[in-house]
């Protein structure tokens, strides 16, 4: 405890909520380094976009919402999303002085003396009277388990290890998903691969025509209602459906994306629906998604029974001095950016109604 620094805010990660909420802290008046640090373990500015893979060109991402007080402007559709929205964290963190430390890594966050939150990191530990956590989802990659998995002589890769198309070339491609990330992944690889395969566990739903303000909050209401309830936080995009754009459509027209069903087992050689159909291939790629990566807040023991962390608004319902941006109705860039700057309301409506311990 001797070597314990003291602040009153600890944000943890340096993606688009972290860095917002970082942004909404200095606007209201804490200093940096005095009053708040962020943390982040990721090698450079960022977030989980310094690790998506070289095809997703800025050009193929939807809905990138700039960062508060500071737009992406005049930025090449053909270069790689990494490098484009890297640079653009980057200038970010250097035009508003947020000086992330980093790398550091939390391991744990568990309930100190008087009232404050010990963050345990690879660089110390942090006392802090309230937490912004936005560590997001990239760090949790969700591979399902199925029956022959581990006998599988090919290769399995998830999303987050997604090299781009040219590594499949001549490969026979199983693609498990009904989201974007596998949709991309189709479109992407079948004019390299052997042949591509895509399976879901439900049909795909696909969206004409425009995503207005209506249907997005709708959406996100759905998903609040989730979290609102303890249960796991679904995406706001499993509940919008894939946008029918022209590359979906010809992806449809083509026979790329003609869905199957889940397989029931996967064999040495390819995978099996039940019946005994069968299909031989070199790579099973899972493109099946993330969860909250918030292991290092098991100490406070916010789970709900339902198995996921029951909020309110921006904060865990069983710890008000917890907040999760990022988490659930604001896993997305604007839905990060607003609940940045509602957890920093909150937060100091918190600290001036509850005096310091001594």
């Amino acid at each position: 405890m001797n070597n314990t620094r003291e602040v009153e805010v600890v944000v943890i990660g340096a993606g688009q909520a972290g860095l917002a909420g970082a942004y909404h802290l200095r606007r209201s008046g804490f200093e940096l380094d005095r009053d708040f640090v962020v943390l982040d373990h990721s090698p450079g500015p960022g977030g989980a976009w310094q690790f998506r893979w070289p095809s997703l060109t800025y050009g193929k991402v939807h809905g990138m919402h700039a960062l508060p007080g500071m737009e992406l402007t005049d930025a090449d559709p053909s270069r790689p999303s990494s490098e484009v929205i890297s640079a653009y964290f980057d200038r970010y963190e250097r035009t508003f002085d947020l000086r992330v430390r980093r790398p550091v890594d939390v391991r744990t966050v568990r309930e100190g003396p008087g009232g404050r939150l010990l963050v345990e990191t690879s660089d110390g530990v942090w006392s802090a009277r309230a937490l912004i956590n936005a560590t997001g989802t990239w760090d949790r990659p969700f591979w399902p388990r199925y029956p022959g998995q581990e006998t599988f002589r090919g290769r399995q890769l998830h999303t987050a290890q997604y090299p781009g198309p040219e590594a499949f070339t001549g490969q026979r491609v199983v693609v498990v998903g009904g989201g974007a990330s596998g949709t991309q992944h189709l479109l992407e690889i079948a004019s390299y691969a052997a042949a591509t395969t895509w399976v879901t566990r439900r049909p795909p739903v696909f969206r004409e025509g425009p995503f207005d303000e209506d249907a997005g909050r709708a959406a996100v209401a759905l998903v609040e209602e989730r979290v609102r309830r303890g249960l796991p936080p679904r995406s706001v995009v499993s509940v919008t459906g894939l946008p029918l754009n022209d590359a979906i459509r010809q992806g449809i027209e083509d026979g790329v994306l003609d869905r199957r069903p889940m397989f029931d087992r996967i064999t040495p050689t390819g995978v099996e629906w039940a019946g005994g159909r069968r299909l031989d291939a070199d790579v099973i790629l899972w493109a099946t998604g993330f969860r909250p990566a918030i292991d290092h807040l098991a100490p406070l023991r916010l789970r709900a029974p339902g198995g996921g962390i029951r909020m309110e608004g921006t904060h865990a319902a069983a710890d008000p001095r917890v907040h999760l941006v990022g988490y659930g109705p604001s896993a997305s860039t604007i839905g990060a950016n607003r609940a940045g700057r509602a957890a920093v309301r909150d937060i100091r409506r918190l600290l001036e109604r509850e005096p310091v311990a001594a």
